[in-house]
């Protein structure tokens, strides 16, 4: 069989047809669904709700870009050692979204979802709080981190939340997780006797977890909002340079390194 005969339940191309998901990618998705209705399509095999539509872009903006950093950073330092090839230096800001930066939303909703598996939606407050520290001790106990609170930056609260958090209740995805994440917040507040707000992942797990959606796609969708911001990042690389800068004051730091 060709390449072109291959099929797939996502789709195949003929030579004269490409269909995605049973639709024919030019004359019934080209110019009537847009990049959410897409994804939707490709990966779940249906179009979203408003209220989900609304809910996804939302994720995707949030992810686009948080300024400098391990992701933007390791993509302009690519760019600078291979600017032939933009898709090695997105590819390396990709990489590195896991369990520490930007893929932590994956866990976070994980952490959501089995934490909230036996709650009903109208769940009172206080089995609220007892699964919020069930969750919290159990994860002590087996050495696990505790995803979607506290910000290394914005300890006073992550400015991104309270957006998120109106647009959940707006859009009928607020409810036990939401109040799980807050939960959990409180509790960790409380024993560190510090503010541990909850930050953007915690947010978005929430959503995510409130959408009943595979926790896989909190990561695909911040990887796929990060393109974005990445791109933007190597554009501004190539046109005002500060990467080289950055990597000569690493070199400097080191006295082992005799640079002018």
């Amino acid at each position: 069989m060709t390449a072109a005969g291959v099929k797939t339940e996502i789709g195949y191309t003929t030579t004269d047809t490409i269909m995605v998901r049973g639709l024919n990618l030019a004359t019934e998705i080209i110019g009537k669904l847009d990049f959410v209705d897409m994804i939707f399509h490709t990966v779940l095999s249906r179009r979203p709700t408003r209220e989900e539509k609304v809910m996804v872009n939302a994720l995707l903006v949030t992810t686009a870009d948080h300024g400098i950093t391990p992701s933007s950073l390791s993509a302009r330092l690519t760019y600078i050692g291979a600017p032939e090839a933009l898709q090695g230096a997105v590819a390396t800001g990709l990489l590195g979204a896991g369990s520490v930066f930007l893929g932590t939303m994956q866990n976070a909703t994980e952490m959501l979802v089995a934490a909230g598996r036996s709650l009903d939606h109208d769940v009172g407050d206080a089995s609220i709080l007892h699964a919020a520290r069930t969750l919290v001790e159990r994860h002590r106990e087996q050495r696990l981190p505790i995803y979607g609170v506290g910000h290394p930056i914005h300890v006073e609260g992550d400015p991104r939340v309270p957006a998120l958090r109106e647009l959940s209740r707006a859009n009928g995805f607020f409810g036990v997780h939401w109040r799980l994440m807050d939960a959990v917040s409180q509790i960790l507040s409380t024993e560190h006797g510090k503010n541990l707000p909850v930050n953007a992942v915690g947010a978005i797990a929430a959503i995510v977890a409130a959408m009943e959606l595979d926790p896989l796609i909190a990561r695909g969708l911040s990887l796929v909002g990060r393109s974005a911001g990445l791109l933007a990042h190597i554009l501004e690389e190539k046109q005002t340079p500060m990467a080289r800068q950055a990597w000569e004051l690493v070199l400097r730091a080191d006295p082992r390194n005799q640079l002018p």
